[in-house]
This record gives structure tokens, C-alpha cells and sequence, in this order.
């Protein structure tokens, strides 16, 4: 089956290709005041959940391009940009998607203007071996990082594609990658079906079968948002094909207790929700005294985090008493952790996946869009083509 270079972390992430993406990194660190990311789906989802959730003080700030076709977003990054340091790393694994290869060519000639011909050195391209993209960093002298070829982009976390824009924003790689080696280790040692992550794919299957057709992702962290993106990327493109699959949705608790908790309650009994839990933190905030009359006295001298707690715990109680619930935990936001979750998710992901009889590595669906969009820009009008490839 092809798409299986993730399951060895260490084949695309041993200890000599996380020093080239530590040495290119640190030379952004140094020079950069802004690091732009240019890619879309499994491209920049990895990278940005970790680097939007841990938020590594020091090095450039880091912005997100190439993952629409807006042109009031792309006109709010170049003001963004504007009279500062820029370096890009552009993201793709066969350079033909049309928001990574527009933003690309966007930033590329403002770059170019900056910096005339030294605009090169502040590029680093992310493709695959062989690929157009390749060919393009040979000619102009990019700084070109592999896109394994047996890795999909949505698990491609562990890979140059998600290490090296971390490492750039100051993630500590080798703990993340350390904490999916570990979890494997871990899964070579344990073979049994009751270990936590194949539990996970068995009992979303089974839940499948009883006919719960939506999963909630629900967390209590709002730095876990772009992860859970991340989490429903990888199981809406490999499980969502052959009119099958469960569809992959995130719960932001406790704000979305007040909009689509109701439904999550009281509607269509189509939902199971997975918790996913945070053991440690590494925060605290204890509510003060107060003397006016507010209503919330009781709050006084309660650590937030506390009170987070245990909103967790009513929320869990009151749910299940309606929805199956199912928890994973996390034991501390850091590099380690998410580097097990990544690779928790992305194991789970294969089983399930494997378990519906499709394949969790192909997207046919995405293909269709692509093919009426890009005829559409090839149309020609007055004798000229609007669209180059």
C-alpha cells in the first residue's frame, strides 16, 4: 500500500535531517522578522497547530499563505510585510494546487522587489524529489527541502513539511519527534487490541456501525484549535470516500456549549464526541477577592484552570448520559506530546480507515474540484488563455 513512509518517524526524521532543518531554521531565526508559510491541507495544518498552541516566544512571527484564494487576506499579509525582514517556505508536494502556486508567485515578486537577485536565499521550497518544484529551486537556487514521496500531506507531520516551519518558529522538533517514537516503540511492545489507539479506531468503527455518523473532537484548550483542523483533515480525507466514513467535527468547549451545544444535547442522535483531555496545563490564574457585588463571590480565590476543570467534568457528565463519549489525554501541552498525538491520530486514522475497507491515503473527491476549476481558468477569451500552469 503505498502512503506508509509515516509509520517510521525515524525514516523522514533521524537525527542528521532534523540538523539540516535546525541549521536552516536557525538562519531564519537570526534573519527574519516574518516567516511565511505558503501551503494548503496537510501542507501547513501539522506546523500551525503546533506553532499556534505552543507559541515559542522569540524568532519571526509566523504567517499563513497559500490555503485560500482570497484577495483580501492575500492584500492583509503583503501590509503585514510591509518594511519588514521576509523569508517563505513554500509547501507542495507536486506544486500544482492553485493556492499554494498563487500566493507563491505573489510573494515572490514582492520578495524579488525587495531584494532583487538576493531575493533567492530567502526561499525555502518544501516538494517532492524530481518534481517541478525541484526543478525550479535547481534553476533559481532555492533552498529545497524533500516532500517524501511515500508520505500524504495530512501525515506528514513528522516529516520536513511540519519539522522544519516548527523548528523555524522556535518548537523544540527532536521532543516532538521523540514523542512519536516513542508511541510506536510503545505499539511494537503491546500488541494488544485493548491498547489506547487501536481501542480508538475500533470503537469509532463500532459506533459507526450502530449508526452515529458525526464525531466531535471536544476540547477545553482554544490553543487546540488549529489541531483539531488538523485532526479533521486527516479523517474527513481518508475515511470520507466510497459513501462511507464518519464525519470529523471540533467542539470548542466552553464557548460552543453556548451555539451548537443545544444540538450536541438535544438533536439528531447522530453524534459520538471524543474528549480530548489535558493532564498538566502549565498554567494558573487565581480569580481574586472583590468587593463589588457581582454575583460571582464564589469564584474568589479559585484558580481558573480549576473552574476549567471542572466545566470539563459537568460537560462530560451531562453528555453521556445522551452520547457515547469516548477521552484521550494529553498529559502536557509541549513538543513531546503533540509530536504522541500526531502520531496517535495518524495510527488510529490507518486502522479506521482500513477497517471501513477504504483506502486511507488516496482523495479522489479533492481531484474533481480541481479538474472544473483549472478547465475553467484554461478558457480562452480573445484568443489568450487566462491560466498558465
Amino acid at each position: 500500500m503505498d502512503g506508509m513512509g509515516w509509520m517510521d518517524p525515524q525514516k523522514w526524521a533521524d537525527s542528521r535531517k532534523i540538523d539540516t532543518f535546525l541549521e536552516y531554521a536557525a538562519q531564519v531565526r537570526e534573519k527574519a522578522d516574518v516567516f511565511v508559510l505558503i501551503g494548503v491541507g496537510g501542507s501547513n495544518q501539522a506546523a500551525r497547530a503546533v506553532i499556534e498552541a505552543l507559541r515559542p516566544e522569540g524568532g519571526p512571527r509566523i504567517l499563513y499563505a497559500g490555503n485560500n484564494l482570497s484577495a483580501i487576506e492575500m492584500n492583509r499579509i503583503l501590509c503585514e510585510i510591509e518594511g519588514k525582514s521576509v523569508y517563505l517556505n513554500v509547501i507542495a508536494k507536486n506544486f500544482e494546487t492553485l493556492e499554494p502556486g498563487a500566493a507563491f508567485r505573489i510573494l515572490r515578486a514582492e520578495l524579488k522587489k525587495r531584494y532583487g537577485d538576493a531575493y533567492r536565499e530567502r526561499i525555502f521550497a518544501t516538494g517532492t524529489a524530481g518534481s517541478s518544484l525541484e526543478a525550479l529551486c535547481r534553476e533559481k537556487g532555492y533552498r529545497f527541502l524533500e516532500f517524501p514521496e511515500d508520505v500524504g500531506g495530512r501525515y506528514s507531520a513528522l516529516t520536513s513539511v511540519g519539522l522544519f516551519p516548527m523548528a523555524a518558529a522556535g518548537v523544540n522538533i527532536r521532543e516532538l519527534v521523540r514523542g512519536a517514537l516513542d508511541l510506536r516503540k510503545e505499539l511494537e511492545r503491546n500488541q494488544k487490541e485493548d491498547h489506547p489507539v487501536r481501542a480508538y479506531a475500533a470503537m469509532r468503527n463500532e459506533l459507526y456501525r450502530r449508526g452515529y455518523r458525526i464525531e466531535l473532537l471536544a476540547y477545553f484548550e482554544p490553543s487546540l484549535y488549529w489541531f483539531s483542523r488538523w485532526w479533521i483533515q486527516l479523517f474527513a480525507e481518508s475515511e470520507g470516500k466510497e459513501e462511507r466514513g464518519i464525519y470529523p467535527a471540533s467542539f470548542q468547549c466552553t464557548e460552543d456549549l453556548h451555539s451548537t451545544g443545544q444540538f450536541v444535547q438535544e438533536g439528531t442522535p447522530i453524534i459520538f464526541e471524543t474528549f480530548l483531555e489535558i493532564g498538566d496545563t502549565g498554567s494558573s490564574l487565581v480569580i481574586a477577592e472583590d468587593e463589588e457585588a457581582d454575583g460571582f463571590a464564589y469564584l474568589a480565590g479559585r484558580d481558573l484552570d480549576e473552574v476549567n476543570r471542572l466545566a470539563a467534568k459537568a460537560v462530560k457528565e451531562a453528555h453521556e448520559k445522551r452520547n457515547p463519549c469516548l477521552e484521550i489525554r494529553m498529559e502536557k501541552l509541549d513538543a513531546y506530546w503533540f509530536g504522541r498525538m500526531f502520531y496517535f491520530f495518524e495510527y488510529a486514522c490507518f486502522l479506521s480507515a482500513r477497517l471501513l475497507n477504504v483506502d486511507p491515503f488516496d482523495q479522489p473527491g479533492v481531484e474533481k474540484y480541481k479538474k472544473i476549476l483549472f478547465a475553467a481558468l484554461r478558457e480562452e477569451k480573445g484568443g489568450k488563455e487566462k491560466y498558465e500552469a
